[in-house]
């Protein structure tokens, strides 16, 4: 026999265990899917997240609101972590000016270049 009869004869079983395996696949019963749990963590009485949803959905107009630029300023500074109010670092008294480092020379441009 030729090595083609053998490929066709190995194709054509290939094929059929292709064919047995999708029916079979086909004939199962699917599970039920499990519901989707969606869970939102949102801090009791913080009407943050509700005032960042309402400037979120007025769009531009949101950009000259002054209620929706004060509601932004509050998210910066909880995002980052500011206190009340940032403290300039001349009025910090931690901060002396005796020890601040002395300003760097500037760079004179070489002459003759």
């Amino acid at each position: 026999m030729d090595t083609k009869h053998f490929a066709r004869i190995g194709a054509g079983a290939f094929v059929a265990i292709a064919l047995t395996m999708s029916v079979l696949q086909l004939r199962e019963e699917r599970p039920d899917p499990l519901p989707e749990v969606i869970t939102v963590f949102e801090p009791d009485g913080d009407p943050l997240p509700a005032q960042l949803r309402a400037c979120a959905a007025m769009g531009e107009r949101a950009l000259s609101a002054p209620d929706c630029q004060a509601v932004w300023a509050e998210k910066r500074r909880r995002f980052l972590g500011q206190g009340g109010e940032a403290s300039a670092p001349a009025s910090d008294p931690a901060f002396d000016a005796g020890e601040a480092p002395a300003p760097a020379p500037e760079l004179q441009p070489a002459k003759g270049l």
